[in-house]
């Protein structure tokens, strides 16, 4: 075969492909899911191949269709690029990135660095929701999520991007008047809790090897961040994700009383996104900056303590 495919059945069916929806490819083309599911019968026709396995409300490409879809996707992407180029609308069309993160990581940790990203992309607008819900891409509108978990998201991709150390930590002045010197000294004080993180405070007690207090006793708040700003207030002493307080250390609003950091291993913060978000080029930058932005953070890390425990992972709760 030596033509070129008819390109409105093309175009119909790497929408189709990439959105995994015959109706989400017919809302993006401005057409009915039939004049949709018409093109992509012809292209089929054409090629003499099946391109996808029809299910009740999804369209699943086959070996041979998603093959094809990852081939021609560079190839249109390209026109698009070259098109906008010529046409001088580059800087006026702007791409939506949707991700999805946990309001503390994206308060303390995302959004602080989220400004160089948009200076290197201005087409490119990210905009973050934040919710404790397991993420479910194939009824939700999101390119991406933030989660908290050990790795395994069977059928996604997975990028890891910070460590989870557990810490605790308080206000220089909480800890001058309660004496905090070893982990022996936090029996009778006032132990902050998230009620997202509700098991944070008996992995570190454990590696702590201290038995003799309640991990799950004193003041509980909503989120991590509002735990924090109690700590911050003197209203006791917070085990924190050492990477999302880092600021308020380097600034001594919170202090680390103690030298014990409780590492949770691969139970850490992940990148997911289903593998056909990859075709994005907006989203392969966006994906790219944010591996790139964790990597700098890891880099720059500053050795804070001689004694750290490792503590395996046990659950794949999803959690703030």
């Amino acid at each position: 075969m030596n033509q070129l495919p008819p390109l409105n059945p093309l175009r119909a069916f790497e929408a189709a492909g990439r959105l995994k929806s015959i109706r989400k490819a017919a809302d993006e083309l401005s057409v009915t899911p039939g004049a949709v599911s018409r093109q992509v019968q012809a292209l089929e026709r054409h090629l003499g191949v099946p391109l996808f396995r029809r299910e009740s409300r999804s369209a699943i490409p086959t070996a041979a269709g998603e093959q094809y879809l990852t081939e021609i996707t560079e190839h249109l992407d390209g026109i698009r690029e070259a098109t906008l180029k010529l046409t001088g609308e580059r800087g006026r069309a702007r791409e939506i990135l949707k991700i999805r993160a946990y309001v503390t990581f994206a308060m303390k940790w995302l959004i602080p660095r989220l400004s160089s990203f948009h200076e290197a992309n201005a087409s490119t607008e990210v905009r973050i929701t934040a919710s404790l819900e397991a993420v479910d891409f194939e009824h939700e509108d999101i390119d991406g999520a933030i989660r908290l978990g050990d790795g395994h998201w069977p059928g996604y991709e997975v990028d890891r991007l910070v460590t989870n150390e557990l810490v605790p930590v308080c206000s220089p002045d909480f800890r001058r008047r309660a004496m905090l010197r070893h982990p022996s000294d936090l029996i009778g004080r006032t132990l902050l809790h998230s009620l997202a993180r509700p098991d944070d405070w008996m992995y570190w007690l454990k590696a702590a090897g201290q038995t003799g207090i309640d991990a799950y006793a004193g003041l509980k708040y909503q989120s991590s961040v509002m735990v924090y700003q109690a700590a911050i207030e003197g209203q006791g002493v917070a085990i924190a994700q050492k990477v999302l307080v880092d600021d308020e250390l380097q600034h001594g609003r919170l202090v680390r009383p103690f030298a014990l950091i409780c590492d949770r291993g691969d139970f850490t913060y992940y990148l997911i996104y289903p593998k056909n978000r990859q075709r994005n080029p907006s989203f392969r930058k966006f994906r790219s900056w944010l591996v790139e932005q964790a990597q700098l953070a890891s880099d720059s890390k500053r050795i804070d303590g001689p004694i750290s425990a490792r503590i395996p992972v046990h659950s794949n709760s999803e959690t703030s």
